[in-house]
Order: structure tokens, then C-alpha cells, then sequence
């Protein structure tokens, strides 16, 4: 689930990433409800399998097996905001009605990477960022900095190259996470139009 809102006085809805059917919305009836059984399987994050009926104009939750709810991110303030705006990414990447099994393993990785804390949360950001780019098909084949160094060029080669799931097992040092952050923040400006409202939040803690 990467986005969750209230509706009414006891409904939900909520957005998920989907292999099959790419971002697909849902109302959740009576999530808000005390006792319902949606309300605990309705939040961000949530990560499993999901019953849905389509209805008129919309799908409706019927019913969720969560694997994994991620509930680390919730206890730290910092990793929460960190995983709040790679979902708002992955909102703002993710179509309809197509196949998204790329974007999902690669968020479900990046979620893990933040509760692990031999991670910095500033490497695996710029990690996502690069390769969810690299998804859409609009990306930098290279570091868009002139000045980069042949560290940083063989970084950026190995986030856009390397499999998925080996993709947030390395750490860098400081000097060259820098220069990674200067030209992922290029390659940004260049593909995203607009900013995302989470990382106002994470700034201003940061």
C-alpha cells in the first residue's frame, strides 16, 4: 500500500502498487470501523496479498493477507519519512492497468535497506531514486557532473546495472556520497516535475 485516505466517517481509500494491474485504488468499507478486520491491513507500507472486487467505478477491498507491515519504520521518525517518500515516488512513477513487478521488488528492497542500520538512509535514498529513474526510462546513463569522479561513474553504473536484490549491499564513503547526491539531484531536476511533498518533511528534520 503506498497511499492511504480517509473517506467518510469509517471508510478508507487506499492506492497500492500492483504486479498485475500496476497502481490500482481501492475503497476499504469500515477500515476506520473499531473491530473492522481492514483496519490493520489498511496503512502504508503493507506489503502482501490483497482481495479486491471491481466494482462500477471503482475496486473495493474485500479482504488482505499482509507479509510483511514493516514496522520498524514506524518506531523511527527519520525512517519513517525516508520510506514515506519512496512510496510517494513510486505514486508518482506507477501507471494503471500496467505491470509493475520491477517497481515492486525494487521498493520492497529499499524498504528493508532502511531498517537495516548499517545502511546510511542517505545512500539507500540515493540508491532508489536512480533505479526507480532508470524504470521509468528516463535517466542519466551517467553521472550528469563533469567533475565527477571514476568512484562515483562506477557507482552510478552499478545501482542502474545491478540486479535488484543485490542492489543495497554496499556502503560508500562520505566524500563520494556527496558527489552521488549532487548529481542524483541533478538527474531529478531534469526528470521529475514536480517536488514531493515528503521530502519537504524529511529536509526539515534532516
Amino acid at each position: 500500500i503506498i497511499k492511504v485516505q480517509p473517506v467518510g466517517e469509517y471508510d478508507k481509500r487506499v492506492t497500492l502498487l500492483t504486479k498485475e494491474r500496476g497502481k490500482v485504488s481501492a475503497f476499504a468499507r469500515g477500515a476506520r470501523r473499531q473491530g473492522s478486520s481492514l483496519m490493520g491491513v489498511t496503512r502504508i507500507f503493507a506489503c502482501g496479498r490483497f482481495r479486491m472486487r471491481e466494482g462500477r467505478d471503482s475496486y473495493n477491498l474485500i479482504s488482505a493477507s499482509v507479509d510483511n507491515y514493516f514496522e520498524d519504520l514506524f518506531k523511527d521518525v527519520e525512517s519513517s519519512c525516508y520510506g514515506t517518500y519512496f512510496l510517494e515516488l513510486a505514486d508518482y512513477y506507477s501507471r494503471e492497468s500496467m505491470s509493475e513487478p520491477q517497481m515492486i521488488k525494487l521498493l520492497y528492497y529499499a524498504l528493508t535497506a532502511l531498517t537495516k542500520p548499517s545502511l546510511p538512509h542517505r545512500l539507500t535514498r540515493r540508491v532508489f531514486e536512480l533505479r526507480i529513474m532508470k524504470i521509468d526510462g528516463q535517466y542519466d546513463q551517467e553521472p550528469p557532473l563533469s567533475t565527477a569522479g571514476e568512484t562515483t561513474a562506477f557507482t552510478w553504473k552499478f545501482i542502474l546495472e545491478t540486479p535488484i536484490e543485490r542492489l543495497f549491499t554496499f556502503v560508500l564513503r562520505d566524500e563520494i556520497l556527496t558527489e552521488l547526491e549532487e548529481c542524483a539531484d541533478r538527474s531529478l531536476k531534469k526528470y521529475v516535475d514536480r517536488k514531493m511533498n515528503s521530502l519537504d518533511i524529511l529536509e526539515s528534520i534532516g
